[in-house]
C-alpha cells in the first residue's frame, strides 16, 4: 500500500498482491462481480478494475452497478507526494453524502483507519441495499 497526494485529491494505492485482501475486506463482490479495488481515491471514492482490466472509478457508498464511471486516469505509486500527516487515516462521513450527511459539517466527519473504513463501508452498503433493494 502506498499513498500519498496526486494533485488535489489523497490516493491509497494497493498493489496487485494486496488487492484480492482488501476487495474481500469491502465485500466488494457482494456489489459488483468480478471487480478488484485497485485505489481509494479522495477518500469517498473506489478505483475498480474488472476481469478485463478496465479502469472504473465509485463511490464507497453506495457501491452500485448504477453509481460506476469509466477512469481513464492512470495512477502510479511514483506520481504520489507523500504526506505524514495523512498516513493511515480516511476520512469518513459519519452520516454518508447519499443518506443526507453535509459534507461541509465538521462535525459529520471523522478520521478511521482502514479496517473501520472496510466496516464502516460493509454496513452502510447493506443498509443502502435494504432500503433501496438494489
Amino acid at each position: 500500500m502506498k499513498e500519498g497526494w496526486i494533485g488535489d485529491d489523497y490516493l491509497i494505492l494497493f498493489d496487485d498482491s494486496e488487492q484480492a485482501e482488501i476487495t474481500e475486506g469491502y465485500k466488494l463482490e457482494t456489489y459488483l462481480l468480478g471487480y478488484r479495488i485497485k485505489a481509494i481515491l479522495g477518500w469517498d471514492d473506489f478505483i475498480i478494475t474488472n476481469p478485463a482490466g478496465d479502469q472504473w472509478r465509485v463511490p464507497a457508498v453506495p457501491l452500485a452497478q448504477k453509481y460506476l464511471e469509466k477512469s481513464e486516469k492512470t495512477f502510479q505509486s511514483d506520481q504520489l507526494e507523500t504526506d505524514s500527516s495523512h498516513a493511515g487515516k480516511i476520512k469518513w462521513y459519519v452520516q454518508p453524502i447519499v443518506f443526507g450527511g453535509d459534507p461541509a459539517a465538521e462535525e459529520n466527519m471523522i478520521w478511521i483507519d482502514l479496517k473501520s473504513h472496510q466496516e464502516l463501508v460493509v454496513w452502510w452498503n447493506e443498509k443502502y441495499r435494504q432500503l433501496t433493494g438494489e
